[in-house]
């Protein structure tokens, strides 16, 4: 094992060299949290997919893979799906707002009144998902080096703290195209196609397996209906994905370097679904889904590419980390903290400088947050429905809503934040937490809530409107036009 413990230290070592690199590129608020919003195609396709293919992209879509065959793609399928939505139809209104958070673009639509009670939402949810991602490295560790629990948590999420606090988004970019490249060598180049020839190819997984493991629909109709509630509309509006596409130097690289990023992800899915059913044909019996991907990573790659492998899983879950962590540390600094004290942000050099300052602090106190709950809880499926359930039945609809619909208020807004994500949380306690009917029943009830009282109240002021379609045209944002010289990296 030797080889392999060189690779992955290697690849650690580089994750903190690119922390420090990034610290010394981010010298504004806007570079620390967007990177400048500079980004070209090339390293905004390959960020944006590094961040949505996390480590229940990998682990988790190779173990439905295991237990489902090929419908097990589609958890990961529609992730994929809800990015190219994005991309195609939200993306350049999206980055043309110029502003750093989902609340700030609630504020802007409907009048400065949705964003800490919104926030608050959006950061519990970009919190779970960095809980999740950071649980996943006691997987990938006790296979590495057979570590403690609690130490694999903490010795993963202090690198991932580490390189996010140094240098912000900037860092965080640079390692998701380093990340972005070892995970296609990996997974797509080689394991894919050592697990199928393993497994005896394509022909020998048929006459093996029952038939139902290659129906695309095996995985059944309510479930492939969930995922895509949840993971598709949940692309659409978290603020870990939000984030990304403020970083897009322009319209254009926000809707076509997106596209490429989604259509990577459909990709992605097939190929994790593969590799689980290969597994399946490997190894029959296994104790859970979820340690298909460990197991024919240990036992049937060659040393060295298993190495490069696992290096590959831990880049899928720090991608989605570190992703996760500056999105919860910018939500809880711009839309709690700064209007519970009612901060007044200055554009002055100095001023930005001390916002730097600032943020770095939040990365370093939510990594610690994260750190702590990753080790308390220990289901990665229940931290991560959780996420989704409070964002989707809370967020989706006034998002969404402000839009595509100009007759929505602040109080229909306020209304459905409250209404959506209450509702989720009692039915999650009353039905469980992985039941479908809480996101079901709470999104409606966010949609009735929305509509009902924005038709009860008076329509948005048509300033507040005359502002907003500005901003969505790309007129009248606060922010300098991005600097040329990154555009095309």
């Amino acid at each position: 094992m030797a080889v392999d413990y060189t690779v992955i230290v290697v690849y650690l070592a580089g994750m903190l060299a690119m922390g420090w690199w990034g610290m010394r590129r981010a010298k504004s608020k806007s570079d620390f949290l967007v990177a400048g919003r500079r980004l070209g195609p090339v390293m905004y396709s390959g960020t944006m997919a590094a961040i949505v293919l996390g480590g229940a992209s990998t682990i988790g879509g190779v173990g439905l893979g295991y237990q489902y065959g090929l419908s097990g793609a589609w958890m990961v399928f529609t992730i994929g799906l809800g990015l190219l939505a994005l991309s195609v139809f939200f993306s350049a209104r999206i980055a043309r707002l110029k502003v750093y958070t989902v609340s700030e673009m609630l504020d802007l639509r409907y009048g400065g009144r949705a964003g800490v009670i919104s926030g608050v939402v959006m950061w519990a949810y970009t919190l779970m998902l960095a809980v999740t991602s950071t649980i996943a490295y006691a997987t990938i560790f006790d296979v590495l080096f057979d570590m403690n629990r609690t130490l694999a948590i903490v010795l993963g999420g202090s690198i991932v703290v580490a390189y996010s606090t140094l240098g912000g988004m900037w860092s965080i970019t640079l390692t998701d195209m380093v990340q972005f490249v070892v995970k296609t060598i990996g997974v797509l180049l080689l394991l894919l196609p050592i697990a199928v020839v393993k497994a005896g190819g394509f022909g020998e997984m048929r006459a093996k397996l029952p038939t139902g493991y290659f129906d695309p629909l095996g995985i059944g109709g309510e479930t492939i209906f969930t995922y895509v509630l949840i993971y598709t509309f949940g692309m659409l509006i978290g603020q870990d994905i939000w984030q990304r596409v403020f970083t897009a130097g322009s319209d254009r690289t926000a809707r076509w370097g997106g596209t490429v990023a989604g259509t990577y992800c459909l990709v992605y899915a097939l190929a994790g679904a593969v590799i689980g059913t290969a597994a399946k044909v490997l190894y029959p019996n296994l104790g859970s889904p979820d340690d298909a991907f460990a197991t024919i990573v240990k036992d049937e790659l060659p040393v060295g590419v298993r190495g490069l492998v696992l290096a590959a899983a831990l880049a899928a879950v720090m991608s989605t980390s570190s992703g996760a962590l500056i999105a919860c540390a910018t939500v809880a600094n711009n839309d709690i903290w700064s209007k519970l004290r009612g901060a007044v942000k200055r554009d002055s050099v100095e001023e930005q400088h001390d916002e730097v300052r600032g943020n770095r602090v939040f990365i370093l106190v939510m990594g610690v947050a994260v750190i702590v709950t990753a080790i308390a809880l220990n289901n990665v499926v229940e931290a991560l429905t959780v996420a989704y359930n409070l964002l989707v039945g809370g967020l989706l609809v006034p998002i969404l809503g402000g839009l595509l619909w100009k007759r929505g208020t602040a109080q229909g807004a306020l209304a459905s934040v409250a209404v959506g994500g209450l509702a989720v949380v009692g039915l999650m306690a009353a039905y469980g937490i992985l039941a479908n009917e809480p996101v079901y029943y709470g999104l409606l009830l966010s949609l009735a809530a929305y509509v009902t009282v924005s038709l009860v109240t008076p329509a948005t002021d048509a300033a507040v409107l005359a502002a907003w379609r500005e901003r969505l045209a790309g007129r009248g944002a606060p922010e300098l036009a991005p600097e040329p010289v990154a555009a095309h990296q």
